[in-house]
């Protein structure tokens, strides 16, 4: 069986979400946004290690509110995050296990993707090399100028949004990230780094509600999303004791 290393990217600084809290760490059903996304991952058999990467500055919030939580899963640790997403990203494949065969890649902040919406992507990344969430555009795209004026219309044939996970074979990735700078444009996502080496990136088929909190009215829609659907016949974990090493620098 392939093993899985996972990169749960919980390190933003949420500036459009306007709260006191984070997004990642604000209420959604009783739990927190990125706990949903840890306990989906957790139960899994194939992955190996969680890598939770969150921003320095609130580790003395998650060493308080949150290591029952991450000390219950041996295999989940701490990695601190860099200035920007791809710098994050970074600092966590210094610590993937050499034995690991395919990194995931998830945004804490995409609290309601599915273990079939997992399950798929992990089984096209282990087929293909390279593997992510998507669905195709469906609205009509418009060009804006700086006015936010209409000036054309795109075509939308052939263009996709893609999401979290994107999994990569660990060798792509980590060839990936070191040739960084060739990439042309600012990167957005992980998938736009190994399409700058000439590795074609499978997108599969997800759908909308495997949506990212951005704002306060997307915890509402991801509410409603997740009392849609059937509860998982596990619901989290909570340990009531914590282990004293759960950091990586």
């Amino acid at each position: 069986m392939p093993q899985f290393s996972v990169i749960l990217l919980a390190a933003g600084s949420s500036s459009r979400f306007k709260d006191k809290e984070k997004k990642q760490f604000s209420d959604l059903d009783g739990r927190a946004v990125w706990l949903h996304s840890l306990d989906l991952f957790s139960v899994r058999q194939d992955i190996a290690q969680i890598l939770i990467v969150i921003n320095p500055e609130d580790e003395d919030l998650v060493n308080r509110r949150y290591r029952a939580n991450i000390a219950f899963i041996s295999n989940a640790r701490i990695v601190k995050g860099g200035k920007e997403r791809v710098d994050s990203v970074q600092n966590a494949l210094a610590h993937v296990l050499p034995s690991v065969d395919f990194v995931a890649i998830h945004d804490a902040a995409r609290p309601c993707v599915t273990r079939d919406m997992v399950q798929e992507v992990f089984d096209v990344a282990v087929r293909t090399g390279a593997a992510a969430l998507a669905y195709p555009i469906a609205d009509t795209i418009k060009r804006v100028d700086e006015k936010n004026r209409s000036i054309d219309t795109v075509s939308r044939e052939g263009l996709w949004c893609t999401q979290t996970p994107q999994v990569f074979s660990r060798k792509i990735l980590v060839e990936a990230y070191t040739h960084r700078a060739k990439a042309k444009t600012p990167i957005t996502d992980d998938a736009q780094l190994v399409e700058s080496l000439g590795e074609p990136v499978s997108l599969v088929t997800s759908d909308t509600t495997n949506i990212k909190i951005t704002t306060r009215k997307d915890i509402l829609l991801a509410s409603a999303i997740l009392k849609s659907r059937p509860k998982p016949k596990s619901e989290g974990f909570i340990h009531p004791f914590a282990e004293d090493r759960m950091w990586e620098s």
